[in-house]
């Protein structure tokens, strides 16, 4: 028994809206930077990844790179960390950042 086009159709517009990744608690006030921000200390560095395709199904790029930057972020608070800086460009869904304590 073949999967009717409609179906894969179907499915591959589930998955490609699908987000799996979800904030943790105090996440929400970890804030993102582009560049090592001044007067703030190095609480270290986390490499987070997603799936970056399911099958032949390559995922939004855009998508990978919210979730890569929530999975960052959700990490920050056990670093002791309030801000984290992308560290390269995501690759096969993985990334690394650098996570700063700039508060107080």
């Amino acid at each position: 028994m073949r999967p009717h086009p409609l179906l894969i159709a179907a499915t591959v517009a589930t998955l490609s809206s699908c987000t799996w990744v979800h904030m943790a608690p105090g996440a929400k006030a970890v804030r993102v930077v582009e560049s090592a921000p001044a007067g703030c200390q190095a609480r270290g560095e986390v490499e987070v990844s997603v799936k970056d395709s399911i099958g032949f199904y390559e995922r939004n790029r855009l998508r990978v790179r919210d979730e890569l930057e929530t999975l960052a972020r959700n990490e920050a608070p056990g670093l002791g960390g309030d801000t984290v800086q992308p560290l390269d460009g995501h690759e096969d869904g993985t990334q690394r950042y650098a996570v700063w304590r700039c508060g107080g």
